[in-house]
């Protein structure tokens, strides 16, 4: 099977790229099967080293294991995401069991572990570096994280919890999947499309070509599709329609139903945390993190939660008046304010959302932020069209650095399609490490979801669009600028709220006049976006503020409360949610940024159970931070990007992440520049 197998070969191919051309589903679960025992082979190979344990023979050494299986991860999970299948996600469900199996032989390795401990305890003694200490500290926690130091019957039951935990994130994410991918608003007549800026009616026609329906236009659950919709339509039924089945994915009785689902998640996290030591999930969740326990977080939140909903209350008046002006009474339900505000912008800013994308191209935007990289830290992007991979819509790029020595590999994801999952995020096919034969460099993708042109026509992007872009690309430049040499403390792989931190920075070079000066240019004139637009952007900049704040931080607080809450048995998901919304004082008509039932930070995996949060918790670090190139004089000043460079994109989790802060920004943050950037919080005097 090995030789027939191309997975399982070396992949000859450009930048060392997988097999796109050549691999099957049916060849993966034989090659994780493979790759599963030949890891197990290392670890116990490591274990059963004669020699004393010591830093090389045993820490460095695991970090050196598993690279087969990790490029072989760094595929399939990959594409389970961007471009699945049914054969795909039956060979994922097959594998959920096997893969959390796998994990537990590596964290119940008592023998390794051992070793492993022994180091820790006599750290102090060992005269190690810097990131060797971060790395043995690292990996020590991770193992007694996952059950190490658990015995006998305990441990076995906290596997039997991690293995199921798999299979029904698995199951979960491909639920919400199924959703989004069987729904469709059809709109065939003027009346279905009243309201409905050309741009829209564009993406929503190509979305009904993509799926085979002749003389209509599609809507479908894809954010830059339903977001639009829910904007302009003047169909408020159709307005209604299309919000609930958004924000009830995950929620329809049937195969696809979520709400068992997450009940039994939460009650074995439960059982999970107090394994531990822990009351709940929260706590466990929190212990490895930059917050460190639920009361910051609540602070954090009840902090802005205060001044946003004032906010939101000033907005809720004009909305209202601008209903009386229009001659409408109805009561502003979820499903009507993204369209009544969109009423008060334009009338406010005079800024009207089709008339600002036709200098928000994508091809442009995508130049903006390699331009930005470039401008910052030096980096050149190759666009390589003779490179194919899973799908044709991804441009592959090769990425050089100042000096034109190759620093990585670029994979770019832009567009929605029924295979891909729903958001934006980015992912690694390849981690940067120096620990081996060779240094290893990194292969990132950026994946988005935006509303795909006809075909000879550009896609283009609503400022919210463009932000997401910038967003993802810092994360891929945080892949991409990793500057470690263990793979462990490579790239993205540090604590979950410092790991926004790095994208969310990004986005401020969007709004930035020279970058707009520069890059946003009509799709069709080439004409610089004028320079009153961009004064209307930055007018409107806080508008709606206390809306989006408040669906977020919701979303936060039913997260921790859910991952909070101490019954043997987790509670009826949807009433869970209800009473929390009451007992905060959801303001009505508001909605949350995502409900429980489709609620994929939470349950598609574990990496931000009880840590929504974090958005808002980098936001505080990205504001503070972003004032030292304000404070420079300006947005590419040489000091201030070699110091972000340096501690923020290439360290990696080599540091600790408020030491890494505070090294580029010189001391510790405040939440203020925060409050202000959102417009909670008057100017500076």
């Amino acid at each position: 099977m090995t030789l027939s197998n191309p997975l399982l070969t070396t992949w000859d191919t450009p930048y060392g790229l997988p097999p796109f051309a050549s691999m099957q589903a049916e060849q993966f679960k034989p090659a994780f099967d493979a790759a599963f025992s030949e890891h197990r082979a290392e670890l116990d190979a490591i274990a059963s080293n004669p020699a004393p344990a010591d830093f090389d023979n045993t820490i460095a050494a695991l970090d050196r294991a598993g690279r087969r299986l990790a490029r072989l991860d760094g595929l399939f999970y990959n594409l389970t995401a961007s471009e699945t299948s049914p054969a795909l996600q039956a060979v994922e469900r097959e594998l959920a069991g096997p893969a959390a199996a796998h994990s537990n032989a590596i964290y119940m390795h008592s023998r390794l572990f051992k070793r492993i401990d022994s180091l820790f305890e006599s750290r102090t003694a060992l005269d190690l570096t810097p990131e060797q200490q971060r790395l043995l500290e690292r990996v020590h926690l991770d193992f007694v994280r996952a059950g190490a130091k658990l015995e006998g019957n305990t441990q076995a039951r906290y596997a039997q919890i991690m293995e199921r935990l798999a299979e029904l994130s698995t199951r979960f994410a491909q639920n919400v999947l199924a959703d989004e991918s069987n729904y469709r608003l059809v709109l065939r007549t003027e009346e279905d499309l009243a309201g409905l800026p050309d741009f829209v009616r564009a993406a929503a026609r190509q979305a009904a070509v993509d799926r085979g329906i002749s003389d209509a236009y599609v809507i479908t659950l894809s954010r830059s599709h339903i977001v639009p919709f829910l904007t302009f339509s003047s169909r408020r039924d159709l307005r209604e329609q299309a919000y609930k089945a958004w924000t009830t994915r995950g929620e329809h009785e049937g195969p696809h139903d979520n709400r068992s689902v997450v009940r039994e998640m939460l009650t074995l996290r439960r059982e999970q945390a107090l394994v531990h030591g822990y009351a709940n999930y929260a706590d466990y969740a929190l212990a490895d993190s930059m917050a460190g326990r639920a009361s910051a977080v609540s602070d954090l939140l009840r902090k802005v939660w205060v001044p946003a909903e004032k906010a939101l209350e000033q907005e809720r008046a004009a909305l209202k008046a601008m209903q009386v002006s229009r001659g409408e009474s109805y009561e502003i339900e979820a499903w009507d304010w993204r369209y009544v505000a969109e009423k008060v912008r334009q009338e406010r800013y005079d800024l009207d959302e089709a008339a600002v994308k036709p200098y928000f191209p994508l091809n442009r935007m995508v130049e903006a932020v390699f331009d930005c990289a470039q401008r910052l830290f030096g980096l050149h992007f190759i666009e390589k069209p003779e490179v194919k991979t899973y799908h044709p819509d991804v441009k592959v790029y090769e990425v050089r650095g100042a000096d034109d020595a190759l620093v990585g590999v670029f994979l770019h994801d832009n567009f929605a399609r029924p295979s891909k999952r729903s958001g934006a995020w980015m992912s690694s096919y390849r981690l940067q490490s120096r620990n081996g034969a060779k240094d290893v460099l990194p292969i990132v993708v950026n994946n988005n979801n935006f509303a795909k042109g006809a075909p000879d026509e550009p896609t283009l992007l609503s400022f919210d669009d463009a932000r997401t872009l910038f967003h993802e690309f810092g994360h891929g430049l945080h892949g991409l600028l990793s500057n470690v040499t263990y793979e462990r403390l490579s790239g993205t792989n540090v604590l979950r709220d410092f790991v926004e931190l790095p994208s969310q920075i990004f986005e401020n070079w969007l709004s930035e006049p020279e970058v707009l000066k520069k890059h946003a240019r009509h799709y069709q004139t080439g004409e610089v976006i004028p320079d009153e637009l961009v004064k209307r952007l930055e007018a409107a900049r806080h508008f709606n503020q206390g809306y989006e704040t408040i669906r977020y931080i919701a979303s936060a607080l039913v997260d921790m409360a859910i991952h909070s809450q101490g019954g043997a048995e987790a509670p009826d998901i949807a009433a869970f949610e209800a009473e929390e919304l009451k007992r905060i004082g959801m303001p009505k008509g508001v909605g949350m940024n995502h409900r429980l039932p489709h609620f994929q930070h939470l349950f598609s995996g574990s990496s931000y159970a009880a840590g929504y949060y974090v958005y808002l918790w980098a936001e505080v670090l990205d504001a503070d931070g972003y004032g030292a190139f304000k404070e420079a004089g300006s947005p590419f000043d040489a000091n201030v990007a070699q110091k972000l460079h340096r501690f923020i994109y290439a360290s990696g989790n080599s540091l600790e992440p408020s030491k890494a802060f505070e090294s580029f920004r010189g001391r510790a943050p405040t939440i203020e520049p925060m409050l202000r950037k959102r417009g909670l919080l008057g100017p500076q005097s």
